[in-house]
């Protein structure tokens, strides 16, 4: 136990030079990976090889990411690795006592009848063990991960026994630069000031030496269990050998990833082992993410969307002739807003059919979860945070109960004898809770912008806009069915949809760049796995429309602009 606490405590003193190494060479490569991911981007064109572009950029990213984490860090380092053979031993020890105690008990029989607590002493003991063994099984299996790690590595690399007992520099370097600062207080007579420093570099000097010493002893007892356990090892790896020959390694294609692969010093050998395992788990998550792939969400994007004629579609739920309820600078949509008040419209459509409604909303709210996804991703100064909490409020109650603020549409859909009907009520019905939430918030609406109103005003001023809008593109109609109206604004829909989906390259590739050192692996986890799961909407999406940057981010009002030029145009 004692070893176990001097080795917690030299692991505390080299923690942050660790962190500082770590961050400085992941700042530096991702310096390099951007460098690189444009370069690719010039060379091949905006959409050519998107998905294997995206797929190199992540795994250099996870393999960053791992390999500098924290917990990672620590797990392989040699104080920590060795821990849980310290823990095993303590363990056996207790258990050879156990033992003797069960063989020798009819040599002290009369003990028990000795002892004012009986047998409570043995359910102390039994609870103990218990508790020790549970204990140890963590620290051992990260003991024999570790031993796994470095006899892969030993036979991947140099097989240097000098360097294997160097004690690196990043276990000292605080101790050191602690040692030659001056004292953190003023002595005013100078000869105890000089003594006091003396003392001090002579305690830091010791401290250095008793650090080094752990740091063998640790490196030591290693070494030690690598030879114990070679042969088990190598029994456990050649069924292992045998049973994967036929997969194999694949031999990877691409750049090289191995300057990606984040290592403290005396860690060289461990570069290609890491690499080799990283490989697979991204893999792996890959492959998890494809098991996820939303199916009805390409399905309303293949055949209901105009994606074509470049989701033409997006300009319709939206018309600058419909006046707005304020005369304030323009509110802005998001991507989420318009479906979800799209979606309270179809849900408030009469004489529908209810399972293709179902059916429907089902695929709608399955593509809001990426919608989501995007717009956490994109907006990265948070200029939209009341606009999407509005659209996952109002999702919210939809999906729940069926009601939009405190409007029944299920009550309105039976009520209403047209869509017509449904529009105009529901225009109406927005206007009024506008005006009795701009009342309620008026000191909120007078200070704030518009994108950071209270997100009943801005689900209600998005629900008054779009039914008129809705109204006026399709109100002329003389025999305007729900039937009719429900079919263009599920086209409506699907181009919003797949115009906001040609965000998920760069969405994706923003997810690993928005996370601090502490977020960073598991951001990296879900973008692996979101690519999984979007891989063929954007293999779609880049074919069907090349002229999409998907490096960079787009919102509905640049769609909104583009179709306007583009009609002007023609």
């Amino acid at each position: 136990m004692f070893i176990l606490l001097l080795s917690m405590f030299s692991s505390a003193i080299a923690i942050s030079k660790m962190k500082r190494d770590l961050e400085l060479k992941y700042e530096i490569n991702k310096e390099v990976q951007k460098e690189c991911t444009n370069q690719i981007d010039e060379e091949a064109g905006l959409n050519s090889e998107v998905i294997n572009n995206l797929g190199s950029e992540l795994m250099a990213d996870w393999m960053m990411a791992h390999t500098s984490s924290p917990q990672i860090v620590l797990a392989r380092s040699v104080t920590c690795a060795t821990s849980g053979a310290y823990c095993l031993l303590s363990t056996l020890t207790l258990l050879e006592a156990m033992t003797l105690r069960y063989f020798l008990l009819d040599y002290y029989g009369d003990c028990n009848n000795a002892s004012d607590y009986q047998w409570s002493t043995l359910l102390i003991l039994i609870v103990q063990t218990a508790a020790v063994v549970v204990g140890t099984i963590a620290p051992t299996v990260r003991w024999f991960k570790a031993l796994r790690y470095i006899r892969k590595a030993s036979r991947v690399g140099s097989n240097n026994t000098n360097r294997r007992f160097h004690v690196e520099g990043y276990w000292t370097e605080s101790l050191f630069l602690m040692k030659e600062r001056p004292l953190g207080f003023h002595i005013h007579n100078k000869w105890f000031r000089k003594k006091a420093h003396d003392a001090k570099v002579l305690l830091f000097r010791l401290l250095i030496k008793l650090q080094k010493g752990i740091v063998l002893i640790n490196k030591v007892t290693q070494f030690i269990s690598i030879i114990l356990l070679y042969f088990t090892l190598a029994a456990r790896d050649c069924c292992s050998n045998v049973s994967s020959t036929s997969s194999g390694t694949e031999p990877q294609s691409g750049p090289d990833l191995r300057r990606f692969v984040l290592h403290l010093e005396g860690e060289e050998e461990l570069v290609e082992v890491m690499m080799k395992d990283i490989h697979k788990t991204t893999n792996q998550l890959f492959h998890v993410g494809e098991k996820k792939e939303p199916k009805h969400v390409i399905e309303l994007i293949t055949e209901k969307s105009s994606i074509l004629e470049g989701f033409k579609r997006v300009t319709t739920f939206d018309n600058d002739q419909v006046s707005s309820l304020h005369n304030e600078e323009t509110t802005p949509y998001g991507w989420a807003l318009p479906l979800v008040t799209l979606g309270c419209i179809i849900m408030a459509l009469p004489n529908m059919d209810t399972l293709s409604v179902k059916k429907f909303i089902g695929a709608l709210s399955e593509g809001l979860y990426y919608v989501k996804f995007i717009e956490c991703n994109i907006d990265k100064e948070g200029k939209l945070i009341k606009v999407k909490r509005a659209a996952e409020t109002m999702w919210h109650g939809v999906d729940l109960y069926g009601k939009w603020l405190d409007v029944d549409l299920y009550k309105l859909s039976h009520q209403s004898k047209s869509p017509r009907e449904t529009l105009e009520t529901l225009a109406e019905d927005a206007r009024k809770r506008y005006g009795k939430y701009k009342t309620k918030y008026r000191e909120i609406c007078n200070r704030e912008p518009p994108s950071s109103w209270p997100i009943e005003v801005l689900a209600s001023n998005a629900m008054y806009r779009i039914s008129q809008t809705v109204l006026l593109n399709y109100g002329r109609i003389e025999d305007l069915r729900s039937e009719i109206l429900f079919e263009e604004l599920t086209g409506t829909i699907s181009d919003i949809l797949g115009a906001c989906l040609t965000n998920l390259p760069y969405a994706i590739s923003a997810k690993c760049s928005n996370s601090t050192i502490a977020e960073r692996e598991d951001s990296v986890r879900d973008a692996v796995e979101m690519l999984g799961r979007t891989k063929k909407i954007i293999a779609l999406l880049a074919e069907k429309i090349p002229t999409v940057d998907f490096s960079q981010s787009t919102t509905i009002e640049y769609w909104l602009l583009m179709h306007m030029q583009n009609n002007n145009t023609f």
